[in-house]
């Protein structure tokens, strides 16, 4: 009987492969918009096809991963295939939401290799209404199961002809949009691509926390293809699972920024029991490393409703040199030649005032000090730790930094991490993460044009610390130094574009008035709107925008808006519909524009208005300029 019902078994499983292999397998969103066909013959393996309405979206690709020595792109065979729904509304501790919809239907695929039954692989495939996304399952072995070695993956992401890419190839560089079959030299991630169809589409990495970087480029032997190019191997004990690879998809490039919830969606929740001492927050930077300086600095936060100041490279001596240790103060006498820095003071200080105090640290001194500085830190005080020029990319660094991060968690430290670091939502899992670079910033002096594309790409990956500058714009000399600056470098938009920036660019931590120092200040009246603005949000609307072109966000906090409005290098005019507002509520706008004929030197004009959901603002909006605008409820008598 035993050996009749292990043939019998057998047939079963053999006649459900070969069904498998005739008869495609989808998967719809809940919505029933987007759908996925999985489908599997011998010749070009296990293959999936993305459609939003019946477009097409991805043509046939094949999924892959190579692991120990086997590529998982031919002789496949599926064992079995389960489903199931999920449909949960969750709420993060912060974002640039206080709700999030996590709602998928899901299929996970079980599969053998043809020429072994015992090498198993599992694929698991979730449909959102947002995109799709699908991950690696190497399974544990009955017996145990070998150290298991990726040494790349062989999927694959065609799209339909005439296909362009907004393209970087370095996490600090400017885009250019490009066809897509001429990007040849690896792109970073995300990656947002404009269909012919009109449609527009993102690629990406979720839960990247102990893998290898994935970066996208095109295939030159197969038109309108790209793949995934690791950035080295990965070594691993089974059972384990790659990051999630992401493909968004919506009628607009501002859609996707708005549905960029999926890459949180696919990660673990919050593991920090107790979360209450994280507190998102402004920022000054504090470049004298002196007691008096950062005293002042803690007086200009805390009359311009800043919540920390951050010391920076150099206060436990020249961060590239071995010796200089972070558990103590060393001021680096290129910077400071006094070396009067009382740290303990200035935290004390910053308490009484309501200010935080985070500290530099590179990561010279992180891998070899991070264990030992951590609880000290904590004893101090301080509120949290910038990493400074991370290594990124590696198994072993990516494994590294993540393992920081959680260690930090431990002695109640939030983190920022600069330099090539770009998000992949472990924010979720660990929220002391609370931003990071990966972003060519205002240290970089960008034009308005970057600005305008960033929203629609870098940021849809999450936060992004832009280090905002507000008084440079107004320095035009050469020859001059200062705060490190040459003056002949200077911010390339106006002061309203600037303003409008914190209601745009999402970072919990937000670094303000990054090259200024506070007696820069005259009190321009224009400051109100970031004394006034948060870092973290119940709601976030685009309302318009155009790759490269110009954009206009609104962004709710309590029961009060905040609305950004920038354009590129060309003036433009733009009408917005207030129509996200409370209906019956009126409000008071306050509109900062840019004016020549204003009276202050940063030429911003002021005015008030009462709008309501009704009203359509008319912007005129000057050549690489702004608008900002605050909405507060007026109270019915």
């Amino acid at each position: 009987m035993k050996k009749k019902f292990s043939l019998f078994f057998y047939l079963i499983l053999f006649a459900a492969n070969i069904f498998a292999q005739i008869k495609p397998y989808q998967i719809q969103s809940p919505d029933g918009k987007l759908a996925v066909t999985i489908a599997l013959n011998q010749e070009k393996g296990l293959t999936y096809q993305l459609s939003y309405l019946q477009q097409p979206i991805v043509l046939e690709s094949k999924f892959g991963i190579k692991v120990n020595g086997d590529n998982w792109d031919q002789n496949l065979v599926i064992k079995t295939i389960t489903a199931s729904s999920v449909d949960t509304v969750w709420q993060p501790i912060y974002g640039e939401r206080s709700k999030v919809k996590d709602q998928f239907n899901e299929s996970v695929f079980y599969l053998n290799k043809t020429d072994n039954k015992n090498k198993q692989l599992k694929i698991l495939v979730r449909v959102y209404n947002q995109g799709m996304a699908f991950k690696y399952l190497i399974p544990e072995l009955e017996n145990g199961g070998p150290l298991i070695k990726i040494t790349g993956e062989s999927t694959e992401y065609r799209f339909p002809d005439s296909t362009k890419a907004w393209y970087t190839s370095f996490a600090q560089q400017e885009y250019q949009l490009m066809d897509l079959n001429k990007m040849l030299v690896e792109s970073e991630r995300p990656l947002t691509l404009q269909l012919s169809n009109g449609l527009f589409a993102c690629l990406g990495e979720a839960e990247m926390v102990n893998y290898s970087r994935t970066k996208f480029k095109a295939i030159a032997e197969k038109p309108n293809t790209i793949i995934g190019v690791l950035y080295d191997n990965v070594e691993e004990i089974a059972p384990f699972a790659s990051p999630w690879r992401w493909i968004m998809v919506a009628e607009s490039a501002g859609a996707l920024l708005e549905n960029n919830d999926l890459i949180q969606n696919l990660n673990p929740p919050n593991q920090i029991a107790n979360s209450s001492w994280i507190k998102p927050g402004k920022v000054f930077r504090e470049v004298t490393l002196s007691t008096n300086g950062a005293r002042t600095a803690i007086d200009f936060a805390s009359k311009h409703q800043l919540q920390y100041i951050l010391f920076d490279a150099g206060w436990y001596g020249y961060e590239y040199h071995d010796s200089s240790n972070a558990s103590r103060v060393s001021v680096d006498p290129k910077r400071n030649p006094v070396n009067a820095l009382d740290l303990q003071a200035v935290i004390a200080y910053g308490k009484s005032k309501g200010i935080g105090v985070i500290l530099y640290v590179n990561q010279r001194a992180l891998a070899k000090q991070l264990d030992s500085i951590l609880p000290i830190f904590h004893a101090w005080g301080v509120a949290g730790v910038k990493f400074g020029f991370v290594h990124v990319g590696s198994f072993r660094w990516t494994t590294w930094m993540h393992e920081a991060v959680r260690k930090c968690a431990k002695y109640e430290l939030m983190v920022d991490i600069h330099d090539e670091y770009r998000p992949t939502g472990f924010s979720r899992t660990y929220p002391n993460l609370m931003t990071q670079e990966g972003i060519l910033g205002n240290e970089g002096f960008p034009t308005a044009t970057h600005n305008t594309i960033l929203p629609f790409t870098r940021f849809i990956a999450g936060a992004a610390d832009y280090t905002f500058c507000y008084y440079r714009q107004d320095f035009k000399q050469t020859g001059a130094i200062e705060n490190g600056v040459p003056r002949n470098k200077f911010i390339k938009t106006t002061a309203a574009h600037q303003l409008a920036l914190a209601a745009i660019f999402y970072s919990p931590l937000q670094h303000m008035y990054w090259y200024d120092k506070p007696s820069d200040s005259q009190d321009e009246p224009e400051l109100t709107f970031w004394d006034h603005i948060p870092t973290v949000w119940d709601d976030s609307k685009v309302l318009k925008g155009t790759i490269g072109e110009y954009i206009a966000m609104a962004r709710k906090s309590g029961n009060k808006w905040f609305v950004g409005a920038i354009t590129n290098s060309d003036a433009r005019n733009l009408d917005l519909s207030l129509d996200f507002l409370q209906s019956g509520q009126e409000y008071e706008a306050t509109i900062y524009s840019d004016d020549a004929t204003a009276s202050i030197r940063t030429h911003v004009a002021i005015k008030k208005m009462k709008v309501n959901n009704k009203t359509i603002l008319h912007l005129s909006l000057v050549a690489s300029g702004g608008q900002a605008i605050e909405l507060v409820p007026i109270q019915k008598k």
